[in-house]
Formats: structure tokens, sequence, C-alpha cells
């Protein structure tokens, strides 16, 4: 391995890239005011001891430890296990969210049970839809399957801010700038999702997400004042 690698890949190189990032978005958050909408349903479920799907674009994934309220409940993240999703998770721990790195040769079963007995330990889980690699804005299949592994309550989220930088990555990431204004928007997904359901069943569920967390990145946007 290159010494480049090395670097990349060690704890010290991860706290000090998370140290930053952390440290703009609090200032970011700080300096702002912020408003909360639709969260009503979500936060009375966690805040009752249930636990809960919570996903979101990629793109706007960034401000996820300000979206979900973790002074009412537990949050895990499901990140990729390659560098860039440990990175992600490494950033998450600093607002108290634990994450769970998904292998793409790990198990099905084993990912199932590790995942599961997270919930039955109360903590909600964090999906970006479209994954770690894209398309943006294509869901993938993973929030309708734990929808369906889990029969939990699914909420689709978002966040826009009125000033905002887009970092030149294949999503485009949202980033807040400091003193703004912005808003967090919540919807409930109200589809049952069968444990035994056919493909097009399945495929029709993931459509209807997409079409959600559309919706919502939609609205999010226009109400911090930027035009669809």
């Amino acid at each position: 391995m290159s010494l480049r690698k090395r670097i990349i890949d060690s704890d010290r190189y991860a706290r000090v890239v998370t140290g930053i990032i952390s440290g703009y978005l609090r200032f970011a958050y700080r300096t702002s005011s912020w408003q909360r909408l639709g969260f009503e349903a979500m936060d009375d479920a966690v805040k009752n001891g249930d636990t809960i799907i919570m996903v979101l674009w990629h793109e706007r994934l960034i401000m996820a430890p300000y979206i979900f309220d973790v002074s009412l409940g537990k949050l895990c993240g499901l990140t990729s296990s390659a560098r860039g999703g440990t990175m992600i998770g490494k950033f998450l721990n600093r607002f108290g969210i634990d994450y769970v790195p998904m292998a793409s040769r790990q198990r099905h079963v084993a990912l199932s049970r590790t995942v599961l007995n997270r919930m039955k330990d109360g903590s909600s889980i964090a999906i970006a839809a479209d994954g770690s690699r894209g398309p943006a804005h294509k869901s993938t299949t993973v929030p309708v399957v734990w929808a369906r592994v889990s029969g939990k309550r699914v909420f689709a989220v978002s966040f826009s801010s009125r000033r905002s930088i887009r970092i030149p990555t294949w999503d485009r990431t949202v980033v807040p700038r400091p003193f703004s204004s912005g808003v967090f928007m919540c919807q409930e997904w109200n589809q049952t999702v069968p444990r035994k359901g056919t493909e097009a069943e399945y495929e029709d569920l993931r459509l209807d997400l997409e079409g959600l967390l559309n919706e919502v990145t939609d609205a999010s946007d226009l109400a911090s004042g930027h035009k669809s």
C-alpha cells in the first residue's frame, strides 16, 4: 500500500477531516435560523420508544445529525464499507450517531441480523435512498427491503438552506453556509410493504418512495427560497 493510501485510510486522517467538517456544520447551523416542518409524527414515534426508518437523498445526508433529534432516541446510519462510507460513519459518530458499514460481499442474513438487532436495541436507522454511488435521485430497493424486513414506519426527510454551496461530487452534495436560514422537512411514507410481495409490487413501491423523496426535497428547496 502506498504512503498516500495509508494516510487516507488512517484513523488520524479521518479524525482531522471529520473534525473540520463537523466543526464547520455546527458553526453554520448555530449562526442560521431553522424551521422544522412536518416532524411531529416522526418525533412522537421516537419519543415514545418506537424505532423508525429515515430516508433521504445522499446529497442532503450531511445535515442528518440535525434532521433527526438524537435527544429523543438513538440513530444508526447504514453506510458503505468503502473508504467514503467509513468516513461518513466517523462523521456521524461525532454527533452521537452510530453506523453499520454494509459490505457488498457480506451475507444478507448476517447484515439483516445486525441491523435488526440495532433496531431491537432502540435505534432508528437512516438510509441514503440513492446509495453511495448513485445515480442521484434514483432510489435503490434498500429502503423498501428494510421496511419489509423490519415492519417499521418510513419517513422521507430533507433539508435546504437559503444560502448553500454544492460540492462537485457525483450527487452534488448540498452544504449550508453560515448566517443564513433554512428548513428541515419530513413526510411519512404511507405505504404498506407486503412481507411476500412480487417483484412488480416492490418496484412500484420503490418508485413511489422515490417520488415522495423528490417531492419533499423540492418542497424544502421552495420553502427556503429556491425556485424549482
